[in-house]
């Protein structure tokens, strides 16, 4: 009988130990960077991220070239800051209350926006919507989610400080059509409420995340580096180059500036607002 309680209690021991630390609070710094084909100028799509008329156009989050981006975590509580050649973007992701805020800091104007997670789905099924009516086949299915799977290896290597292991994300989709994401990740490391820094996932939300970026909750730990291909042959490789665990990080953190004026995203898409705003689901 003695033997069998102390396995039973080694075993508590040892599915304890293999447990990833979950990390309420923390600073998270991590560089994004795009590289296109040398053709890619030539097969770029018209327009600019802004407008003569003074509304705001939000095509891309993220330019070609290198973006430091910088992660605020506490409790429920995150903001990203990322600044790019053509501006600067702020995110203010309130898991708790299900809402996040997008501040939007372009050719010398500030423009803000918040959107709730229904609002952002109720967006989501109205461009599906929109792009389903543009390709004149109104009568087709809307496409079922991807499947998705994780693939572990046994190769490792040091990430800002962390031993990291390898996996790779394989993203099916409903036509058949496979492609892949190799990740790095921390298997000792969770943050809370957050399932990756960096690339495009915090330009609305969840609204901007990629089926292989969703997927990355499934890891058995924190994702330190990734790759992804981008339409028109980019490729966007992501990876945290420091994390600060020990740092207390004031609430004022988190407030929206008081220059800012928050508008209703959905609102500013309705056009009932001052400006609005356009999506793209290029990355």
């Amino acid at each position: 009988m003695k033997k069998i309680i102390t396995l039973c209690f080694l075993a508590a021991a040892i599915n304890s130990y293999a447990q990833p630390k979950l990390i309420t609070q923390a600073i998270i710094t991590t560089k994004t960077t795009i590289v296109a084909p040398d053709d890619d100028e030539a097969n770029a799509p018209p327009g600019a991220p802004g407008g003569g008329d003074g509304n705001v156009r939000i095509m891309n989050f993220l330019g070609d070239g290198e973006t430091k981006t910088t992660t605020w975590l506490k409790n429920d509580i995150f903001k990203t800051f990322s600044e790019t050649e053509t501006g600067r973007t702020t995110i203010i992701r309130d898991n708790g209350k299900k809402m996040t805020t997008t501040i939007i800091e372009m050719m010398g104007k500030k423009s803000g926006f918040y959107a709730s997670d229904e609002d952002q789905e109720n967006m989501r099924k109205r461009m599906d919507s929109m792009m389903q009516a543009r390709n004149q086949d109104a009568s087709r299915p809307t496409p079922a989610a991807p499947k998705v799977d994780v693939v572990y290896f046994e190769e490792t290597k040091k990430i800002a400080g962390y031993t990291c292991n390898k996996a790779m994300i394989i993203t099916t989709r409903s036509n058949g059509r496979a492609d892949s994401s190799v990740v790095w990740f921390a298997p000792d490391l969770k943050l809370q409420g957050i399932s990756s820094t960096g690339g495009s996932f915090g330009g609305l939300g969840n609204f901007l995340q990629s089926a292989s970026t969703n997927a990355m909750d499934q890891l058995k730990g924190f994702p330190m580096q990734y790759e992804r291909n981008m339409p028109r042959g980019r490729k966007m490789t992501v990876q945290v180059t420091k994390i600060v665990t020990d740092k207390e990080i004031d609430d004022k953190e988190f407030e929206v500036p008081k220059d800012v004026e928050l508008k209703s995203a959905k609102d500013m898409q309705n056009g009932r607002g001052q400006g609005f705003f356009q999506m793209r689901r290029d990355g």
